[in-house]
């Protein structure tokens, strides 16, 4: 069967790669490797949440990742939202707008709560506009400000 997997080019060592998002996404499994004759990784097919990826030690780029190319993560919950946003921003990682940031790699996110998504299918295009615009006003989603903006409260 054909299949797409992203291929990501790391700058860093694959193995603490991994190890950064196994914090992130414990159920994060190896699925294969290839190493260099001294033991360094070369590359690795993690699965994360359900998604495959592999993962290049390419070394140093003249180019870096962009929000051009971002990973869409649906939370459930503001809980969610939050260990998600604070894992990603610490230890180097950066906020942006409207759900968005980088992780220390480089890499956009975009943390998403379910209730966002369920108030964005809504069938009323006033509330829907204005909890839109509530969304402009913040870097991480706060489902309770969305949600009193959706209400009109």
């Amino acid at each position: 069967m054909t299949s797409i997997t992203p291929c990501l080019w790391v700058t860093g060592d694959v193995d603490e790669v991994i190890a950064y998002y196994t914090g992130a996404f414990p159920d994060l499994r190896t699925e294969s490797f290839s190493r260099m004759p001294d033991g360094t990784v070369v590359t690795a097919e993690i699965t994360m949440a359900g998604q495959r990826f592999m993962l290049l030690a390419g070394g140093p780029a003249d180019w870096n990742f962009t929000e051009s190319v971002s990973f869409y993560l649906g939370c459930n919950g503001q809980v969610e939202v939050d260990r998600f946003w604070d894992y990603f921003t610490a230890d180097g990682g950066e906020e942006s707008q409207c759900g968005w940031l980088k992780d220390k790699y480089g890499l956009s996110w975009q943390i998403v709560p379910k209730e966002f998504e369920d108030m964005m299918g809504g069938d009323d295009p006033e509330k829907v506009q204005r909890m839109i615009q509530a969304m402009f006003t913040m870097q991480k989603l706060d489902i309770a400000a969305l949600q009193k903006a959706y209400a009109g409260t």
